[in-house]
């Protein structure tokens, strides 16, 4: 065989291997006017600028919105964005393994409203450890882990126009992995966009406790003795009441938590939308003070 053939043919090869295994990851589309997934020649639809077909969205998710959807926002001046940190981890015999996904759902949507022009990145629920997460279903990352995760989520956000990264964590061990990201990422970024980790948020599931004993929901010492409390079934009943398992603990005749009863579902939701509102205020205020002279 001609050797000058033979390497020939190889390299054919392996370049065309190298072209199908671009093709398999989408890259081989390098139009610039692509975006959505696709290219841009083979679909309209697929034009960096292509009108959006679909009426604007009521969501302020950005996993609920198309990529349409989210650029429109943007355009419109949503330049802010809440990444909310969470949390998986046993609870007691009631509430889901979720309970600080569900409750930073429901708060992050609350904060964005009051912010306006401000969008939810998804939640992330792979978290560090905090001193109670032992145990079946607690699923931890290290904090380094943790933190690489928060960094990266962050810098996609700055590469597609948030200028302003709100960091909240609703589990005690988010707290310094968001604070350490907050400072590195500011740093390096020089200010632009503004980066900041908002621990007023964390802080506020005390003032939500506070403000039900105060209003005599609450017993004081009253205690099952379990990782639950009233404050955070009323948070996961605004998302979903099936999270602390409200109409099997009814049958059950088992609808209380520290002395607190939860049959009545219409004034555990009041409650949930009373701390909901009490602790995105909180964080609003917060998140504006942390941003004066930003731009």
């Amino acid at each position: 065989m001609n050797i000058k053939n033979y390497c020939t043919r190889v390299i054919a090869g392996i370049c065309a291997m190298v072209a199908l295994t671009s093709t398999l990851r989408g890259e081989e589309d390098a139009d610039p006017r692509s975006s959505g997934g696709g290219s841009c020649a083979k679909s309209a639809y697929n034009c960096v600028d292509a009108p959006n077909p679909l009426p604007k969205v009521s969501t302020v998710w950005i996993e609920e919105m198309t990529w349409m959807d989210l650029r429109d926002a943007i355009a419109a001046g949503s330049r802010t964005v809440v990444i909310p940190t969470g949390g998986i981890e046993p609870n007691g015999p009631w509430l889901a393994l979720g309970k600080h996904d569900y409750a930073v759902r429901a708060t992050c949507e609350a904060i964005v409203r009051k912010l306006k022009n401000a969008l939810c990145a998804p939640v992330i629920a792979f978290v560090p450890a905090g001193g109670i997460d032992r145990g079946v279903g607690a699923i931890r990352i290290g904090e380094q882990t943790f933190e690489a995760l928060v960094t990266d989520i962050a810098t996609d956000m700055k590469t597609q126009g948030l200028e302003r990264i709100i960091l909240i964590g609703d589990h005690g061990g988010n707290q310094e992995g968001l604070k350490a990201v907050a400072e590195r990422l500011s740093g390096t970024w020089g200010g632009k966009p503004a980066i900041v980790y908002i621990p007023e948020y964390y802080s506020s599931w005390e003032g939500a406790d506070a403000l039900l004993l105060k209003e005599g929901v609450s017993k004081k010492g009253v205690e099952d003795g379990i990782h639950d409390d009233p404050a955070s079934t009323f948070h996961m009943m605004l998302i979903d009441p099936h999270s602390v398992r409200y109409d099997e603990r009814v049958a059950l005749g088992k609808a209380t938590i520290n002395g607190v009863s939860i049959a009545d579902r219409a004034k555990d939701l009041r409650w949930g939308r009373e701390i909901v509102e009490y602790r995105a205020s909180v964080t609003v205020e917060a998140i504006n003070k942390a941003l004066a002279g930003s731009k």
